[in-house]
């Protein structure tokens, strides 16, 4: 694996960093930005440059007490703090604050080709305002096309921002630059920005099959090792989340404790303690067989024992998992209001496999669960290929065994289909794996459990038959073997 795809949580190299604050951002770059160097973000509309410079400088005056400015060149102050607003953000009380300083610099191409003259005097007058003016040590610049709109000789071009960036560094000043993405394969409109920056991020908006991903990348990095693959990330109320995991490498460890399954009787057919604490659980069954409830069994008992329980269903709302619950005697809407248990409902088709990815990812670190439980896997399969649903999945529950979060997954399998095959094809990578079955005999329809595999114990190979009761799901061996 390269050493690009494992970023780690601490820079090897000693050169300062300037922590952005911006949840994963920081673990891909081995600490930060450049400190005291100019960073370039470079990216199409739409995909998040201005808001990822607005929270850096944010961030940086309420958590790491550094004053910044923002420079902006397209939009007036009041136009970027309502904007920004939509993070949560308030930059008028920042600015009162004396923590953010805004300038508003207008710019026109047309007076610059009707004076033939281009010079960058005027432009540091106002820096050095902004910045002396709050003892800013962070600095944002967005965009520089609309800078140099007017100057088509490149090698004054480059001649300027290499002034420009010199100018900040001779100060010391954090700064982020903005700029939009070239034509023709460069990463910036002029293809010279990315030349002189110290650090280049690039930011892609995509749409594939309908479903739009945002996506960023650390081109370059002078003088610090980074993450140099491509990161899923996500823009809502709560800022940027960068979900830095690619590909995971097998260094987690391995609690030795178990966790009981919620279900009457299938402890005793795993080893008589239930499941391994931390380890993944595939349930796979056809519709009707019993999944959803088990895991909602699985949720109550770990409510039940003051554990915290995260719930991402893929077809049922909150409610109507509540509701159907009661049937059989669970009241999960308890645990919701003691804060307990969290359900999160999403069509797997409201967006791409790594936002799904990556909304696991930020809903996990936030709410900090002991259980995780995904209901069904199978919708994955309608926004991607199988090789991409599969590679999403292995990088799920690799995040979640490092956290050693015990984790349960529902399939719905084929009626046609082999009964002991994951549609998913993720089975190898599960600890345990239970099969609901309905079966037939004497003209009679049961429900069959099956104990595949549990990885670690001892475990039943007998068929358990699975009664719905009014206290839960219950399993018994079965007394006769359906066929």
């Amino acid at each position: 694996m390269p050493r690009s795809a494992r970023p780690r949580s601490k820079a090897p190299d000693s050169l300062p960093k300037a922590k952005t604050g911006i949840a994963g951002l920081d673990e891909i770059t081995y600490g930060g930005l450049p400190r005291g160097r100019t960073t370039l973000v470079a990216g199409g509309p739409g995909c998040g440059k201005t808001l990822l410079g607005a929270e850096f400088l944010v961030r940086g005056a309420l958590e790491f007490g550094e004053p910044g400015a923002f420079v902006a060149f397209e939009e007036t102050p009041e136009e970027l703090t309502q904007n920004v607003s939509s993070l949560g953000y308030r930059l008028d009380s920042l600015v009162a604050a004396k923590k953010l300083h805004i300038d508003y610099v207008r710019v026109e191409r047309s007076e610059i080709e009707e004076t033939g003259d281009y010079d960058l005097e005027g432009l540091f007058v106002r820096l050095a305002h902004a910045i002396d003016s709050i003892g800013a040590k962070r600095l944002v610049l967005d965009t520089l096309e609309v800078l140099f709109a007017g100057l088509t000789d490149h090698a004054l071009l480059r001649a300027e921002l290499r002034r420009l960036f010199h100018w900040l560094k001779e100060r010391g000043i954090t700064a982020i630059v903005t700029a939009e993405s070239g034509q023709h394969g460069e990463l910036s409109r002029h293809g010279i920005e990315e030349y002189v920056s110290d650090c280049v991020i690039s930011l892609d908006h995509r749409v594939s099959q309908q479903l739009s991903t945002r996506r960023l990348r650390v081109v370059k990095y002078r003088g610090s090792q980074h993450g140099a693959n491509e990161y899923p990330f996500l823009i809502d109320d709560g800022g940027l989340v960068v979900f830095p995991i690619t590909s995971m490498g097998l260094d987690y460890g391995a609690p030795t404790g178990h966790v009981p399954t919620g279900v009457e009787g299938l402890d005793a057919a795993l080893d008589g303690r239930g499941f391994l604490r931390g380890s993944s659980v595939l349930v796979t069954g056809t519709a009707g067989t019993g999944k959803t409830s088990l895991a909602a069994g699985f949720v109550n008992a770990a409510c039940a024992r003051g554990e915290r329980c995260l719930y991402f269903s893929m077809e049922e709302s909150p409610d109507q998992i509540v509701r159907n619950m009661r049937s059989i005697g669970l009241n999960l809407e308890r645990w919701r209001k003691r804060g307990l248990l969290r359900v999160q409902s999403a069509r797997p088709t409201l967006y791409g496999l790594e936002n799904h990815l990556a909304a696991v990812y930020r809903a996990t670190t936030e709410f900090a669960p002991h259980a995780v439980v995904m209901d069904p896997l199978t919708g994955l399969g309608a926004i991607g290929s199988d090789r991409e649903v599969t590679a999403v999945i292995t990088r799920l529950l690799d995040f979640l065994k490092s956290k050693q979060i015990t984790s349960l997954f529902t399939t719905l399998a084929s009626v046609q289909a082999d009964p002991e095959h994951s549609d998913v094809g993720v089975s190898s990578w599960m600890d345990a794996w239970l099969l609901m079955r309905t079966l037939e005999s004497a003209g009679v329809r049961r429900r069959a459990l099956y104990v595949i595999k549990a990885r670690g114990m001892r475990h039943s190979d007998s068929i358990h038959e699975l009664h719905f009761t009014t206290r839960g799901l219950r399993i018994e061996p079965a007394a006769v073997v359906p066929t």
